[in-house]
């Protein structure tokens, strides 16, 4: 008698991929989210509250009121008078290179389902959300905004969008700094294949002047492990670059560099207060954001 098959998680990417339309995605997307973050709630204690928001990314988990999520099932956090909604910008690289894929979701479409979802529950508790699409000819910007329909604006935008050109990611803290003047939140989806210096400096600025800056390091599980063995033409998909390889005779080689790639800027990250999460393609989506958040709860005051 065979194996019992179990049925694919409805957040595996493969299953995800096969819905109609990135809403309906984000929306699966949120639930996994919200569910995980149900469950950590409920090892957490209570403080003292002067009032109360829905939680939101970024929030403390220590913060949330246990009485009202054992009351009402809500997760809501403590505040004082003195707090402000969020504002925030969610910026997506669509740069070339943003489109390889060796499963079904391309660089491109899961940096893009991962943004969408953290606009989704940033907006769904009252705080502000915009969009920044870098690639292509031009950036696509969308102000941050606490309207509910507001989220409608930035899926649209993304479904529009194709990965395409050289990567450009000095523009997102620059843009950034126009739209957000008081402390809010960049939260960054890219490959980090840039090799503009200048790119780290401004994220660093950013954090420095107070701003809470997380950068999601969206890789394809081929570029973590080179797994090919026949002779390749490797393709630039930003530029007319082309280089004909044996992948075993480099692969020891590669992954030595990828891991001083990974290492040297998780550190360049951490040194200066930026938050950095890794994102495989071929992960559940929804864990990235439930890493993050967990983590950020840890490195909070």
């Amino acid at each position: 008698m065979g194996a019992m098959q179990l049925a694919p998680s409805p957040l595996d990417p493969d299953v995800l991929a096969r819905l109609a339309g990135l809403q309906v995605q984000v929306q699966r997307v949120v639930d996994g989210v919200l569910g995980g973050l149900h469950r950590a709630a409920r090892r957490g204690a209570s403080t003292e509250f002067a009032d109360h928001k829905e939680y939101a990314p970024g929030d403390d988990l220590r913060h949330l009121d246990w009485r009202v999520l054992g009351r009402l099932d809500r997760l809501v956090v403590k505040r004082y008078e003195d707090e402000t909604e969020l504002q925030a910008l969610v910026a997506v690289d669509l740069s070339g290179s943003m489109g390889y894929a060796s499963g079904r979701f391309t660089k491109a479409a899961y940096a893009s389902l991962l943004a969408a979802s953290l606009a989704s529950l940033l907006l769904h508790q009252g705080d502000g959300a915009g969009l920044l699409v870098l690639g292509g000819s031009a950036p696509i910007e969308i102000p941050p905004a606490a309207r509910p329909e507001h989220l409608g604006e930035v899926v649209a935008a993304l479904e529009r969008a194709r990965p395409s050109g050289a990567t450009r990611l000095r523009e997102a803290a620059a843009r950034y700094a126009e739209r957000v003047r008081r402390r809010g939140m960049l939260a960054l989806f890219s490959d980090l294949l840039d090799p503009d210096p200048e790119v780290l400096t401004g994220l660093q600025l950013l954090a420095a002047r107070g701003h809470e800056v997380l950068v999601f390091h969206v890789l394809d599980p081929d570029e973590l492990a080179l797994p090919f063995d026949e002779p390749c033409l490797f393709e630039s998909m930003e530029d007319e670059r082309r280089l004909l390889v044996s992948p075993r005779e480099i692969r020891a080689a590669y992954l030595e560099e990828m891991g001083r790639f990974l290492e040297g800027t998780r550190r360049a990250l951490a040194e200066h207060g930026l938050s950095y999460e890794l994102c495989r393609t071929d992960e559940p989506p929804h864990q990235p954001l439930l890493r993050r958040l967990s983590a950020r709860r840890l490195e909070r005051p």
